[in-house]
């Protein structure tokens, strides 16, 4: 078993961030297991470690713990995906919208490979030396116990829905929470509109090639003209159809690794700001509660209530500042990440419709061939 990680680490990590890739996927039962390669910086060689979910929670919650950090509930937490279910149902594809989609769980690692990207780069997460251990040691870390810390003693449902609606001292938060609010809403809905989309395409495939081999039952052995003619027909029909459901498959394939990953980050990061800015509210609300304490204090206890407003403040001015450098920074990155699954898309479907253009174009000249 690894040695406990520390929460905080001055150490730069060993890995080239932009080189972290989830190569492959091995099923074992109901369990998944993840192959992870990094570049080293040194130009040395490769880290190669074996992952499961539990180890990506694992990391996950190293980043939330790191409670040393100034304003470290200000950071926008690179949204860790669902986990992942074996069996495919509409329940889980409801609950991992793309990630459930395609084949050998593509969309899935695509998506893992993003977030461990994703936090590499992040020049305050990058520290914490449980990014580390996770890429580079050889032993799994999941099965360490971490200890709750402050994200989970904010998650109380009741207070909550008390504190969502408070309204912000600060016009540029408000502001910020009302668009969230609305761009979350919005890039849900798109998600969900362009994944039916894909479903859909998938139905069309599987129609279009059950419909071929219907097709091809049709064909009778016989000498007659007639007989041999509607045959050759027919087995140019089951070519046709069978072309056009690769060809519908590969469209939705495209559009699932493309645009549907690009939208289904952008609906998961939405939700991380959205976290990022009801914990902030929720320190704005113990802060007057802390000033208002203050206020009311008896002299006895006025030092004590002073220096917990004090405390408060200062903490509250670190959370601030930094969600400020985290929106802005959300912001540019946001806009790059659709602009880059915009322009992939584009390109994928660019490069499938010339492959369709002249698979058809054979399709169309065979037939012309049979008059």
């Amino acid at each position: 078993m690894m040695e406990e990680v520390k929460e905080v680490a001055s150490s730069a990590l060993s890995v080239s961030a932009h080189n972290i890739k989830v190569m492959e996927v091995v099923k074992d039962r109901d369990a998944l297991t993840f192959l992870i390669v990094s570049q080293k910086l040194s130009g040395t060689g490769e880290y190669h470690v074996d992952r499961t979910y539990d180890d990506f929670e694992w990391l996950q919650q190293h980043l939330f713990s790191q409670e040393d950090v100034p304003g470290i509930q200000g950071v926008i937490f690179p949204p860790l995906p669902a986990k992942a279910q074996v069996t495919s149902s509409a329940k889980v594809i409801k609950q991992l919208g793309f990630l459930a989609v395609g084949q050998e769980w593509q969309p899935y690692c695509m998506a893992l490979e993003t977030y461990l990207r994703l936090v590499a780069a992040h020049t305050t997460l990058n520290k914490n030396n449980g990014l580390e251990v996770f890429l580079t040691s050889s032993e799994p870390p999941g099965r360490q116990k971490v200890r709750k810390n402050l994200f989970n003693r904010l998650s109380q449902a009741v207070e909550g829905m008390r504190k969502e609606g408070h309204r912000d001292v600060d016009e540029f938060f408000q502001n910020q929470r009302d668009l969230n609010l609305t761009l979350t809403g919005c890039t849900k809905t798109a998600a969900e509109r362009f994944l039916d989309v894909v479903l859909t395409e998938q139905k069309i495939a599987v129609a279009c090639r059950h419909f071929s081999t219907a097709i091809h039952l049709c064909v009778e052995p016989g000498e007659e003209p007639d007989k041999q003619a509607f045959a050759k027909i027919c087995v140019k029909l089951t070519e046709v159809f069978e072309s056009l459901g690769k060809n519908t498959m590969k469209v939705a394939e495209n559009n699932v690794c493309t645009l549907g990953l690009g939208l289904d980050l952008e609906s998961r990061y939405q939700e991380a700001e959205k976290e990022m800015l009801f914990r902030r509210t929720c320190k704005l609300v113990e802060l007057e509660t802390a000033r208002r304490n203050a206020e009311r204090a008896k002299p006895p206890k006025k030092a004590a209530m002073e220096e917990q407003k004090n405390e408060a403040e200062k903490e509250f001015d670190h959370i601030s500042g930094m969600a400020k450098q985290e929106i802005a920074r959300f912001k540019s990155v946001r806009v790059k990440m659709l602009q880059q699954a915009l322009v992939q898309w584009c390109e994928k479907q660019l490069v499938t419709a010339r492959e369709n253009a002249d698979c058809y174009s054979q399709h169309l000249q065979a037939f012309r061939g049979m008059v």
